[in-house]
């Protein structure tokens, strides 16, 4: 449906500005083939990790009884990792499919996508050590929240 959409608005635009389109389109497939092969690459070392690193190992560490050790290491692990959120999710898909509850996947998720330790240095230096301390501090509180209200929602969680 969204392509369909993109499709009509495309057109829409054309027929509004043809010159201002047809430099926009230039633009995005420029970037798509700039930054291709570093999604490729990404998406290469989380399929091949996940192919060497085995489900019974997964399952240990992140399954239905790793508990609260496990939305921990899952918490840690996504402040670590650095990927978009096109892989992210279809990799919590794949982890959902291995039997990962969904308290587990949630802290994953939250923090690969709001703590960034692997972005840091680069964060530092735009808004200051103290900014990106209390920014990556209240942004893991708010994913382990996030965590835990997902668990109660699902019923992995009791209070």
């Amino acid at each position: 449906m969204i392509y369909y959409f993109t499709i009509l608005l495309t057109i829409i635009l054309f027929l509004i500005d043809k010159q201002k389109t047809i430099k926009g389109l230039k633009i995005g497939f420029k970037k798509i083939r700039k930054n291709s092969p570093v999604f490729l690459n990404m998406i290469i070392l989380v399929a091949l990790s996940l192919y060497f690193v085995s489900d019974e190992l997964i399952l240990k560490f992140l399954g239905d009884g790793s508990g609260l050790a496990g939305v921990a290491l899952a918490g840690g692990l996504g402040s670590i990792a650095f990927m978009p959120g096109f892989v992210a999710f279809p990799l919590a898909g794949i982890l959902l499919e291995k039997g990962i509850s969904y308290t587990v996947i949630a802290a994953f998720t939250t923090t690969l996508m709001m703590v960034g330790i692997v972005t840091y240095p680069v964060e530092k230096d735009f808004f200051g050590l103290k900014i990106t301390i209390i920014r990556n501090v209240i942004s893991l509180i708010i994913a382990l929240i996030v965590s835990i209200l997902i668990g109660l929602f699902y019923g992995e969680l009791f209070i």
